[in-house]
Formats: structure tokens, sequence, C-alpha cells
């Protein structure tokens, strides 16, 4: 057995008590309450690097929050990896539904419980260890390795991009590692190989200059939240699919050995249908429900608020009506023609007897997929199924990381996404947890693919 796992096999427990000094600390990024915590939690992590045995650790500023960097270059003629995650958190809000408090990690049934756990502190712990194991017990790394951990992935990395564009140099890899995924089920590993891209628009609807009495106003001007709803019902038909002309003019098509290759994964509709408490799936007609959710284009109503809605009752007839609406993508779709599709499509929908305002209201994402036989992902196949005793699977996600297809773009290099979470673990809500067999077996995973790529042409 290779040095490097027998470092961690014999450290499990020990690994457990370092990351939960790393969750203590509360890094909510949107928060500007939390600055300094945010700064300590990348103050942490510099400590970190530098205890292990990595180089030239920088905490680099941004326009908002910081990047840490860090490297260690001392393999010629290996390849260079770039390893991406954040350190910041989502807010913990409503705190009343956590059982234990989301910065006091707590250990139960074998998931350790905390705001950060998987996404992203815990994910990214997993390869410092990896790290540690090879720097402590041979002094040197199979691989070159360059790390950049951001703090506002949770805000939707607004200066991310521009910071990339600014030490391109300084990160340029031969292919880059990302943990912030997850697995379709324990014991179920998996290579996620496709992301969705994301647009998000703001729809305002203006009436009247303030709310009014419906019984003395009623019937003489347009309820905008009437015409907001009107706008809305006319963005999907009955079958699920969108109306926006040219919406679909670019989606590519799964392949019949795609749609086989989905089907033959362990999904269940059922368990899905129960494990969500919903009383029936839907979705757009003639697909899936894997197919729905990693392969298909959506739009879908994130927030709708009009008039009054405290308790009780109040006869009003409100002055505006708000609905924020998100777009999922998928490859070849591009955000800005969608994002001018959509735009022009509810101004058309929108009646003249109200006041229209529409406006795009977070970054963009684009959509990304990569091919299964690349060496590099192939290379990243071999070091999970050592590390998890299991043939991973490959697998899409319906979510977004714009960040890859940032990378893509930019360095023009493989993304390996090796994500350990697991679908059930409230990565946003209360009770975050991350399951500590799957933290275990994916540092072991993380050692084996420097191993790994180390024998590989990845370029």
């Amino acid at each position: 057995m290779h040095p490097a796992i027998t470092y961690i096999q014999d450290r499990r427990d020990a690994f457990v008590e370092e990351l939960k000094a790393f969750l203590r600390i509360p890094s909510v990024s949107t928060k500007s309450e939390h600055k300094g915590d945010v700064q300590k939690a990348a103050e942490w992590l510099a400590g970190e690097m530098r205890r292990i045995g990595l180089e030239h650790i920088q905490i680099l500023p941004t326009a908002g929050h910081p990047v840490v960097y860090a490297d260690w270059l001392h393999a010629p003629g290996k390849p260079t990896a770039l390893i991406y995650g954040h350190y910041d958190v989502q807010p913990p809000e409503p705190l009343d539904l956590w059982i234990t408090g989301p910065f006091e990690p707590t250990i139960r049934s074998g998931e350790l419980y905390a705001r950060g756990a998987v996404d992203d502190k815990g994910q990214v712990f997993m390869h410092l260890k990896a790290l540690e194991a090879h720097l402590k017990t041979q002094g040197t790394l199979p691989v070159n390795v360059k790390l950049l951990i951001e703090g506002e992935e949770e805000i939707g990395s607004p200066n991310l991009d521009a910071f990339v564009l600014k030490h391109l140099d300084q990160i340029r890899a031969d292919v880059v590692v990302i943990s912030d995924t997850a697995m379709m089920a324990k014991g179920v590993p998996g290579i996620t190989h496709g992301l969705r891209g994301l647009v998000y628009f703001q729809i305002d609807v203006e009436g009247t200059q303030s709310d009014l009495h419906s019984g003395s106003f009623g019937g003489s001007v347009v309820n905008p939240a009437f015409a907001l709803a009107q706008i809305l019902i006319q963005l999907k038909d009955k079958n699920g699919r969108i109306t926006i002309p040219g919406f679909y003019d670019d989606v590519r098509r799964l392949s019949g050995e795609e749609r086989r290759s989905l089907a033959r994964l362990p999904f269940s509709e059922r368990k899905f249908q129960k494990d969500l408490a919903a009383p029936a799936l839907f979705g757009e007609k003639g697909f899936t429900t894997l197919e729905r959710i990693w392969a298909r284009p959506t739009l879908e109503i994130n927030g709708l608020v009009s008039g009054f809605i405290g308790e009780g009752a109040k006869t009003v007839l409100p002055g505006r009506a708000m609905a924020k609406v998100s777009m999922r993508l998928v490859p070849n779709q591009d955000p800005a023609k969608i994002a001018r599709l959509f735009t022009r499509h509810v101004k058309r929908l929108c009646p003249k007897t109200v006041r229209l305002i529409v406006r795009e209201i977070s970054g963009r994402g684009a959509p990304w997929l990569a091919p299964t036989d690349h060496p590099a992902m192939q290379a990243l196949a071999r070091a999970i199924q050592k590390g998890f005793g299991k043939q991973p699977v490959f697998t899409r996600t319906g979510g977004t990381i714009p960040v890859v297809a940032t990378f893509t773009r930019l360095l023009k290099v493989p993304s390996l996404l090796m994500g350990i979470g697991l679908p059930d673990e409230n990565a946003h809500a209360p009770n975050e947890k991350l399951d500590l067999d799957n933290l275990h077996h994916g540092m072991l995973s993380a050692a084996h693919l420097w191993l790994e790529l180390a024998q590989t042409q990845v370029r």
C-alpha cells in the first residue's frame, strides 16, 4: 500500500477533528456582518496550506472577498493540476430548524452536521488532506498542483472571472479538479461530466403609484398581479414546454446511446417522488425525470410577490407585482441569446395597461459537457475505483457551476468534477451534513488521483 494511503487510513478520526475547526468559522459571504469571519476562514486555509508544505501561499484581494492561492511545482515533466473550491457558506437561517447549531459541528450516525460541511469546506478539506498525505510521507507530490479557493461562490462568484483574467498566467494548468458536486447515492461514487447553465431575471409589473382599495377602485384599472400571472402562465404550455420563440433552437439533443446510458443508472422515479413527498412528478413531455433535470432546459418561477400577504384579510388592489424567473440551459444554448429572447417575449406578452421592468439580476452561467473518454477523466475513474472500491458512474447535474465554463473558455483544459456529497445532505438548507465514510474514501480517491495523473498524458 502506498504510504500516502496508509497515512490517511491512520488519521481518519484526527482529520475529522481538524475539519471541525474550519466549520466553526461562520464565513457567510452574503452578509456584511460576517466579512471578518470570511477573512478568518481565508486565513485558516492559508495557515493549513502552509502547515502541510504548500508554497507561495497568498490571500489575494478582489473587489469582494479574497481568493486563497497556493502551489507546489517541483514535479518536472508531470502534469499541473489546478484545484478549485470555495470557503464561503450559505446563510444558516432558519436557525430554529437546526437540531444543533450550524457552526457547532456535531457527529450523528456517521454524519458531520454543520453549515459548509459538504458545500464546500469538507470537499476542499478532502483535497488538503490528500496533498498532506503525499507531502508528509514522501516529501514530494506526484504532480504539480495549484490551489484557487474563493470566498464568493455562494453569491455567484461576481469577481472570479476578473480575478482569473488578471491572474491567468499564475493559474495556468493542464487539468482542473473541482469537488463541489454530489454522488447519485451512498455507495454509488460518480463523476459529473455535465452541468446546466443559468440566466436569472426579475420581472416587475407596475399599475398605480400605490395600493388601492379594491372596492373603490377595482374594475377601473388593471390589477398588476393578474397582468403578471397572465404573462407567467404563457411562458409554458400544458406539456411543460417553454413557449419562448427560438428557445430550443440550439439545444443539443440526447443521442440514443446517451438516453440508454441514463436509463441504466441506479435511479428510481418512484423513490425520487417519494423522497420529495410530491403528489406527482411533472416535466417536459417525452422525457424521463433524469433527462429533464440533467439534459433539458427549464424555466422556473423562483419567487412571486404582490399585494397583501399577511395574516387575515385586507381588500387591496396591489400597485405592483414581482416575479423572479430562472432558466437552466443545456449545451449548446448561449446565455446571452436566451436572455435576449426571454426579454423580448415578456415585453411582447405584457399588456399596455401596466408598466413593465425586466432586468437580469444574477451572473450568467454557461452550460458545460465533457467527454467521458478523455485520458484525464479515465484517470479520475481509476482513482475513484481505488478509493471507494467501486467503479464510478458518469452523471450530469441540473445545477450550475459558472467557473467550470470559465476555466474551459480561458484555460482550455479539461475539468474533473469529483464530488462526494449526497443528494439529501441539505447543502443550502438547515441541518447540512457530510457523510464521513464519503469524506474518508474521497481523501483516498484524491490521493490516488495524483498518482494516476502522474502516469497520464492529459494534453
